[in-house]
């Protein structure tokens, strides 16, 4: 057991069900897209999107991520691009979907897909790009503009913002992904910010495709219950349902934790010049609370023994994404381009840990613990 753990999920404590559950009771309806189900995508649409566009639950990210691949990509098309620097799901979702991934590499500042590759890639694979997959690094939001012009282009793009929900972009002052005509899917999992054991939403401007999602999310039924389309069952249960709309009552006392914890990070690592000593951390966008605060270590220092260090300290970190998809086993054989500054993240990536117990105390430890590596490595 270490004293300061990776993670610790907070889910919404049982006092705060008891109405919810009091209503399932009453209505007798447990799955099926039930009354509390509606209740919460449409709280959601409201209250995150501004009453822009429309949203259906899913039973966890990855089915989110088969279903939108599903009824968005092109019939003819073989490649699913996405960035290597990302979780298996996508990839993995890709494949379900019957198509290959593609991987590109990122970008060395904010450690999104490499914009001018993606561009060149395009032009190169033509009309045997079936999807384009960007992934919404750790949680931020990105530049839509690029995946804009590709939807109008005819080229569907389903982002993977699965640590995203709940970034909230400036420009707008709503949850990102607002006023997107692709398919943006997040995840609820237990380690995520909106964590409700398991679970997921898939949001689109473009209120057809929501319903042909959510068409084939239930067996691709038509309202004769006949299956009139390739589906499989991707619906929540009501309780399911009732714990996400109280984490959804109190979700702003979460975000507000999370970010006084991030601030915490920034001024130790501000205070202990670590940015200095060769320590470099992602550029965000937008307000974004964060999962896991991720940081790279030095070139002269990779992850694994910033990770064994950290751990004579009874400190617990992981490596998100170590290693990136193209050189795990089972995705080895697709194609992919130059992953120069993939490899290196991948080489140097810490995610530290971040849970809303911690405190300004719990972050000077495990900083103080990154800033006696620093000195070493800067020798």
């Amino acid at each position: 057991m270490f004293e300061i753990p990776f993670l610790r999920p907070n889910l919404v404590k049982k006092e705060r069900l008891l109405s919810y559950f009091a209503q399932i009771e009453e209505s007798r309806i447990y799955s099926n897209y039930g009354p509390l189900n509606k209740k919460f995508e449409e709280r959601v649409i409201d209250q995150m999107f501004q009453g822009t566009g429309a949203a259906v639950t899913v039973h966890n990210a990855t089915l989110g991520l088969m279903l939108a691949i599903s009824q968005s990509k092109r019939p003819q098309g073989k490649y699913a691009v996405m960035p290597s620097f990302t979780f298996a799901a996508t990839p993995l979702a890709a494949e379900w979907c019957g198509l290959e991934p593609y991987f590109l590499d990122i970008e060395r500042d904010d450690w999104q897909m490499n914009r001018d590759q993606l561009e060149r890639t395009v032009e190169k694979l033509g009309p045997q790009i079936a999807v384009v997959v960007p992934y919404a690094t750790f949680g931020t939001a990105i530049d839509l503009s690029v995946y804009n012009m590709l939807v109008h282009r005819g080229i569907p793009v389903v982002i993977d913002a699965a640590a995203s929900f709940g970034t909230v972009t400036p420009e707008e002052a709503a949850q990102f992904g607002k006023g997107f005509t692709g398919a943006v899917v997040f995840s609820f999992h237990a380690t995520k910010t909106f964590g409700i054991g398991e679970g997921g939403l898939v949001y689109s401007a473009d209120r057809d495709l929501i319903q042909r999602i959510r068409q084939a999310g239930n067996f691709g039924f038509s309202s004769a219950r006949e299956s009139v389309m390739p589906g499989l069952n991707s619906k929540i249960s009501e309780y399911t349902a009732a714990i996400a709309l109280a984490t959804f009552d109190q979700f702003q006392t979460s975000i507000d934790k999370r970010k006084a914890i991030i601030d915490s990070y920034r001024r130790e690592l501000a205070r202990t010049g670590l940015l200095e000593q060769g320590w470099s951390v992602q550029k965000i966008q937008g307000n974004v609370p964060l999962q896991f605060f991720s940081i790279l270590s030095p070139s002269s220092l990779d992850n694994r023994e910033v990770v064994h260090r950290l751990a004579a300290h009874s400190i617990e970190a992981r490596t998100y994404f170590s290693p990136a998809c193209h050189q795990q086993k089972h995705f080895k054989r697709y194609p992919h381009s130059n992953l120069r500054v993939t490899e290196h993240v991948a080489k140097h990536i810490v995610s530290l840990p971040l849970w809303e117990e911690m405190n300004e105390t719990t972050v000077q430890t495990i900083v103080g613990a990154l800033a006696s590596m620093g000195g070493e490595a800067s020798k």
